[in-house]
């Protein structure tokens, strides 16, 4: 893939949400029909040939990027949703956050036995919420291709809950 500058449509907030923090607004980049298309096409690349088959996106940036990429790698798209937003029957995973817990659900027929899956979100922080698809992709009796995400925030270690053995792609690193 040609080298395209991602991090220009990425603006970083300072104090956002609390002091100290530098948050990182996709939403120029979203808004930007090139820049958005080389993206989806950055994401894809590592995929190509490894017979995906549904793409699951974390609620909700990951939505955006999932249901692109599932489009750009002909497979399904699967919303991993928060509680109270798909009707039963569903599977569940309950996470840990840095104050307190949440929920991920699929629909518990989203995924087919052995279905090659692959995990979408924009930002990988602490790796609760990917570890928690991940864990729901495997309740579900898929098998995990691996995961994407857009920007990977190197200091937050997120890396470090998931499995060596399965590919984790980042777009760009803070």
């Amino acid at each position: 893939m040609s080298s395209f500058d991602f991090d220009s449509l990425i603006r970083a907030v300072a104090d956002f949400p609390k002091p100290g923090v530098t948050f990182r607004d996709i939403t120029p980049l979203l808004a930007d029909a090139g820049g958005f298309a080389r993206c989806i096409d950055a994401l894809a690349e590592p995929w190509q040939g490894s017979e995906v088959q549904a793409v699951c996106g974390i609620e909700s940036r990951g939505f955006i990027f999932g249901a692109a990429l599932a489009q750009k790698l002909h497979a399904g798209f699967v919303p991993l949703r928060k509680p109270g937003k798909l009707p039963p029957p569903l599977v569940e995973v309950d996470y840990a956050l840095e104050y307190g817990t949440d929920r991920l659900t699929a629909r518990a027929d989203a995924l087919r036995p052995g279905e090659r899956t692959l995990i979408v979100d924009d930002v990988l922080a602490t790796g609760g919420t990917l570890a928690a698809a991940r864990e729901l992709v495997g309740k579900l009796d898929a098998t995990l291709v691996g995961a994407s995400v857009l920007i990977e925030l190197d200091a937050l270690r997120g890396r470090d809950r998931w499995p060596a053995g399965v590919p984790l792609q980042s777009l760009l690193h803070y």
